[in-house]
């Protein structure tokens, strides 16, 4: 959808056949885009060719169905090469998610680069997935972590992190946009410190692939790291980028079928990229809907939808300080669509369920950031996310909806 023609939210809502559907009586108000994102009808229909047309397995039949199927599999992986502007379609390696994929470098360079004494720094801002791998491979290899400070709204203290990087830092490993408060961190001045002190860098995409441009060779990043689920494809795909040269260096993941190159009881040689890393047969469907995904994404145009979450955002924050005993967690100005928040006298659970009731979705918890938690002093908030397809009528029954709770619950 070229910028010249309007933003026509109700036509983008007519490809998604979930948001038609009611929950407990009332029109679903879909606010958990962080979570995961809805899938457009050419999603799903994606799917469901697949299985119908030309289910098989990819790369090593010789037959009719098995091409077709390794023809549309590989388009995928072109697809999200374009979509992050990867060098080589070689760099990006499919996985079940962005969990995995940061368990993949973890293990995998880790295992063969970390030292004794070495440094991994994180921050404070991390989901469980960017924190619990690196305490592993840490414990494993004798080496520490750092964890970048925040201030008071959720950014990071630069200072600090200049501060904590030395020769001894192998791998800096930080969310690009913070799942919790969605704020966005300042990753190309991480990236440039860092590779300063001969430090690797990871980048956790989950939250800002579906929002910002991405582009790994301007940034420079060495892995970068999201799922098919939050850019409106499937679940149980997930991309790994990582340098060409760096990912050539590193041993597989796991090993089976796919991943090798020839097998004896003797020895095993491994495949090349990007196979080495996709042992057994992959989730062939799924990564070929999530073509359909980024296709969703570059026919509107990522600055669209931006422009239109932005615009979200900003209607979302000034309706939602009216309310007095509503607090914002993460109210800075630079950060993708997401508003977290807690209310005086209210646990989130409780709130959750009662906007529920009313048929809004929303996110309430720790969101998987426990020590970002701790950090703010809160056990949880509740989390309000926003995609192409939100309007800002449905921001108004959540305010209404909100309202009511409140009473209910003071």
């Amino acid at each position: 959808m070229p910028s010249t023609i309007p933003y026509n939210v109700q036509a983008i809502r007519a490809e998604f056949p979930i948001l038609h559907r009611k929950v407990k009586g009332k029109n679903l108000v879909y606010f958990d885009n962080a979570a995961t994102s809805q899938k457009p009808t050419a999603v799903i229909e994606a799917l469901t060719h697949y299985y119908s047309h030309y289910n098989s397995n990819i790369h090593r039949g010789l037959h009719t169905l098995a091409d077709e199927a390794t023809a549309a599999f590989e388009a995928s992986r072109v697809a999200v090469q374009q979509f992050i502007h990867a060098e080589n379609h070689e760099e990006i390696i499919f996985t079940k998610g962005t969990t995995e994929s940061i368990n993949l470098i973890a293990h995998s360079w880790g295992n063969t680069f970390l030292q004794q004494g070495d440094e991994i720094i994180i921050s404070s801002l991390e989901h469980h997935a960017n924190i619990v791998p690196w305490q592993l491979i840490a414990e494993k290899k004798g080496a520490a972590i750092k964890v970048i400070p925040i201030d008071a709204k959720g950014r990071i203290d630069m200072n600090a992190f200049q501060q904590l990087l030395s020769p001894k830092t192998k791998m800096v490993a930080v969310v690009h946009a913070s799942n919790a408060l969605g704020v966005i961190n300042p990753v190309e001045e991480i990236i440039r410190l860092s590779h300063q002190q001969g430090a690797m860098v990871l980048i956790d995409g989950a939250q800002s692939a579906v929002h910002l441009d991405i582009d790994v060779q301007a940034l420079d990043c060495d892995f970068f790291v999201f799922s098919g689920h939050k850019i409106y494809g499937p679940t149980g795909v997930g991309i790994l980028y990582g340098k060409k040269e760096l990912l050539e260096a590193m041993p597989p993941y796991q090993g089976g079928g796919e991943m090798i190159k020839e097998v004896s009881f003797e020895k095993s040689t491994f495949n090349e990229l990007p196979f080495k890393f996709e042992a057994g047969t992959p989730n062939i469907a799924d990564v070929i809907a999530l073509k359909s995904g980024i296709d969703f994404i570059q026919n509107i145009g990522k600055s669209e939808i931006r422009k239109h979450e932005d615009e979200l955002l900003e209607y979302a924050t000034a309706k939602l300080k009216d309310i007095p005993e509503l607090h914002i967690k993460g109210d800075v100005q630079h950060k993708v669509s997401v508003v977290s928040f807690v209310i005086d006298g209210v646990h989130p659970q409780d709130l959750a369920i009662l906007l529920d009731n009313q048929g809004i979705a929303v996110r309430t918890g720790h969101h998987c950031a426990q020590p970002l938690m701790k950090c703010l002093g809160v056990v949880g908030t509740t989390r309000v996310s926003f995609a192409a397809y939100n309007t800002k009528e449905e921001i108004d029954i959540l305010i209404t909806a909100l309202n009511k709770s409140i009473k209910m619950l003071k």
